[in-house]
């Protein structure tokens, strides 16, 4: 059984891997998100980031951040839970939390050759499109359709009838 806690790892870690990963050949994918309540959707998305390269690096955004997104209440799962469970999927070859509102400086440290996100988003509305481009790393849209999210899947377990 594999250990994903060896997948958690720190920004300055992740640094020294992405360049060893870099000098080695490997194609290099970043994707990141909440990832509050892992659903479908996070797991196309995933497999979708990997399939545009060798190695998947991604970011999850720490308790702080993820409440600014998405409001009072959020997250669900605390930020080392949802790291975790993210480490936990195969596509995965690493996870590293962050704190910003968006990954526009782990892309700077980072360098990876691909910047995954997900149908909810377009090549042109990407909020780290800028830099990306500046850096000459590609975006790729994945994963199926955006109609999975936390959001509804917690309202649906509102509504339902308990008992």
């Amino acid at each position: 059984m594999e250990d994903t806690s060896k997948k958690l790892v720190s920004r300055e870690t992740l640094r020294d891997i992405a360049e060893g990963l870099r000098r080695s050949g490997a194609q290099i994918v970043f994707a990141n998100g909440c990832f509050d309540t892992l659903h479908v959707g996070h797991v196309r998305y995933l497999e979708g980031a990997k399939a545009e390269g060798d190695a998947l690096i991604v970011g999850v955004n720490a308790d702080a951040g993820v409440t600014g997104l998405k409001g009072p209440g959020r997250p669900i799962l605390d930020e080392n839970a949802r790291a975790k469970l993210v480490a936990a999927l195969r596509v995965v070859d690493y996870v590293v939390l962050f704190p910003e509102r968006n990954v526009e400086a782990l892309l700077g440290e980072l360098r990876p050759h691909v910047h995954a996100k997900g149908t909810d988003y377009t090549k042109e509305n990407v909020p780290e499109r800028a830099i990306a481009e500046q850096l000459g790393i590609r975006i790729a849209i994945v994963g199926d359709p955006k109609d999975h999210s936390t959001r509804d899947l917690i309202e649906s377990v509102r509504k339902a009838p308990h008992g």
